[in-house]
């Protein structure tokens, strides 16, 4: 069980890495507009869809990695007083509407994104920006954010059962 959930954590921080390269390349179209508009008064109609693109990519796929990182925020005013188990029986509950929720934007956003991606689904201004990509994403960094959620759930029934966390 211990290696399932190495290589779950694995595939999210290899993901949530990637993905995180994007904003280098939001920047740079960021950067290039503004060059663009204010020192050569040349500017774009493409840098604002793309970086929104980009970015709503950047976005849907790094849940799993800020998920395996501990980085999504907690409300720990009476949370942080329970003891391991404890903590582990409400996460245990607060699991099961997160798989509902990752359940219904991976749904959602595989039926869109493929409806998208079959009529090839484009912004309607003058650039034309694809959206089926973003939609499409929803569901890929649904199904990661789902399973690195899984790897939570059984440890958190490990911790409850124990007492004791997975090494």
């Amino acid at each position: 069980m211990k290696n399932v959930l190495k290589v779950i954590d694995s595939i999210s921080d290899w993901t949530g890495k990637i993905s995180s390269f994007l904003i280098i390349i939001i920047s740079g179209v960021i950067l290039f507009e503004i060059i663009a508009r204010y020192l050569f008064a040349k500017p774009t109609i493409w840098a604002f869809e793309i970086s929104l693109t980009l970015y709503g990519i950047y976005v849907a796929m790094l849940g799993a990695y800020v998920l395996v990182t501990g980085g999504h925020v907690n409300v720990d005013i009476l949370y942080a007083r329970f003891s391991p188990r404890t903590k582990a029986g409400v996460n245990l509950f607060s699991w099961l509407i997160f798989f509902l929720w990752c359940g219904a934007l991976v749904w959602t956003g595989w039926i869109r994104g493929w409806e998208s991606l079959m009529i090839r689904e484009s912004e309607s201004t003058a650039f034309g920006c694809p959206i089926y990509p973003v939609k499409l994403s929803l569901a890929v960094g649904g199904s990661l954010l789902f399973l690195q959620g899984l790897a939570g759930y059984i440890r958190n029934i490990y911790i409850f059962i124990t007492g004791k966390k997975i090494d």
